[in-house]
């Protein structure tokens, strides 16, 4: 099995005081504060990466974009699940710095400084509604949905042309703590979103 796919689910927590702008301006408008700064999980429900099995992992994030997303001069760092195998590790490296090229190959061109992938345990779970998201003691994070008219639907920006996937359930955070890489962050209160993913890459002769 060549190339790399993950499956699952993702949520973002950002400093933004209203639903990201990003979403829709696909970068060309400015964070409501100017810069962006976010953590975010993934839960995986089925991947691979080269052969190796990554179903069943969870990924925490760190990301930091001084202005307009578009223009890069990102800085990023990850967690990966500390049940990963050796393997595992290595392509999920390869996949959240942009190195394995497909969905995620944004990161290679956009981040100038990737601070560091490190090992953590890393839970994501669903309750309802509700995602939460633990890192070990770097990131704390929970986010429910904003309600609508109709509390049983969600809110959903459908049909986009977001990176991440065509439709983004608007959320906010219920706990946004970061404690990592120097930050110290609290958005309890702030944007955040919930995305089903689909992300893959070319084969490793290809993304080389």
């Amino acid at each position: 099995m060549s190339g790399w796919a993950i499956r699952g689910e993702l949520i973002l927590n950002c400093n933004c005081t209203v639903f990201c702008p990003c979403v829709v301006s696909l970068g060309k408008h400015p964070p409501t504060e100017g810069y962006c700064q976010t953590w975010g999980g993934i839960r995986i429900d089925e991947g691979h990466y080269q052969g190796e099995d990554l179903s069943g992992l969870n990924i925490g994030l760190l990301i930091e974009i001084p202005g307009l997303m578009a223009r890069g001069n990102w800085k990023a760092a990850v967690f990966i699940d500390d049940r990963a195998s050796d393997k595992a590790f290595d392509g999920l490296v390869k996949i959240f710095s942009g190195q394995a090229r497909g969905t995620t190959g944004l990161f290679k061109v956009l981040v100038s400084e990737f601070l560091g992938a490190e090992r953590a345990p890393v839970s994501y779970t669903n309750e309802g509604k509700t995602r939460r998201l633990v890192v070990g003691k770097a990131i704390k994070g929970e986010v429910v949905p904003v309600p609508g008219a109709n509390p049983d639907e969600d809110i959903v920006i459908s049909n986009t042309e977001y990176w991440m996937g065509r439709d983004i359930t608007v959320a906010t955070a219920t706990q946004g703590r970061v404690r990592a890489f120097g930050r110290v962050w609290d958005f309890d209160g702030r944007s955040a979103e919930i995305c089903q993913i689909d992300w893959s890459g070319p084969a490793a002769e290809q993304a080389a």
